[in-house]
């Protein structure tokens, strides 16, 4: 089963350290930075499940963090809960109108915490607002995206398609292609956090169409990290000889057997507005 991807936000060593030795042992993989600006630069490079976010940090408060997620396209549906030696009433409600979906208190009892986190990820389930392989806005989320895109300029749409999945599902099985499916999601939110700007969106259409919305202002620097991601990451998920032969080799009750291609994207921009005098696109943050 893929694991999901928890985000920590805390400048506290020995509670960041105690969150991640017992949600690693309950399955999760963790992710972990020691101030705000850090966590969202984080939050945008790796898409996690679920952010647990300290309200006390070192540079930038949680509820700024939180801000900041809840307004950046690519993060804007990530659950979050707050954690705090906070217990006014007013926090807790400045907290849950920025879009924070929990908040506990410190010092907090772990079993309760993990059923929090684990009741935030069914309800972000159950809205369908990401799919839970790959963390990408979906269904109304990639409208919502396209809308807004559609007030701005100086932007490009590229569509991404991944070729070969299917087959590569029936030879290796579901877990294998659930891996695939996350290592591209990382794949597209690490070059959008590299060379895009915090604006930008990546989008899953379905299993095998995607959509990036972008104002970088250097798209072929974008496609080319892209493409040697995907080029270097997905032979890595084929067995030795597979990878070394260069294709798959299945049975086909018809044909008999049948060279099938390995994994690969076709990647092209299909939309472009141009920029204006006034548009000044950001650069993405380190």
């Amino acid at each position: 089963m893929l694991k999901k991807r928890l985000l920590l936000i805390e400048d506290d060593f020995d509670v960041a350290e105690m969150l991640q030795v017992y949600f690693t042992a309950q399955g999760y993989e963790i992710f972990s930075a020691p101030n705000g600006k850090e966590g969202i630069a984080t939050a945008r490079a790796k898409l996690p499940n679920l952010i647990l976010l300290d309200v006390m940090l070192p540079d930038i408060d949680g509820f700024d963090v939180c801000r900041s997620l809840r307004t950046t396209p690519l993060t804007k549906y990530i659950p979050i809960i707050f954690l705090t030696q906070r217990d006014r009433r007013a926090d807790k409600v400045a907290g849950l109108e920025l879009g924070a979906d929990d908040y506990i208190t410190k010092p907090f009892d772990i079993e309760e915490l993990r059923l929090r986190v684990q009741g935030s990820l069914r309800r972000a389930s159950r809205e369908a607002l990401t799919d839970e392989r790959t963390g990408l806005p979906t269904g109304a989320a990639i409208t919502e995206a396209e809308n807004a895109f559609a007030a701005k300029s100086g932007w490009h749409r590229l569509q991404i398609t991944l070729n070969g999945f299917g087959s590569f599902r029936d030879y290796y099985g579901f877990v294998a292609a659930d891996e695939v499916l996350s290592f591209f999601s990382h794949a597209l939110s690490e070059c959008l956090s590299q060379h895009g700007t915090p604006e930008d969106i990546a989008a899953m259409h379905s299993e095998t169409r995607y959509s990036l919305f972008t104002l970088s202002p250097n798209v072929p620097a974008l496609i080319a990290a892209l493409r040697n991601a995907l080029q270097t990451g997905f032979p890595t998920f084929y067995n030795f000889t597979d990878r070394e032969r260069g294709y798959l080799i299945v049975q086909d009750d018809q044909t008999g057997e049948q060279r099938v291609p390995l994994l690969s994207a076709e990647i092209s921009v299909v939309e472009y507005r141009e920029p204006t005098a006034s548009d000044t696109p950001q650069a993405a943050s380190a």
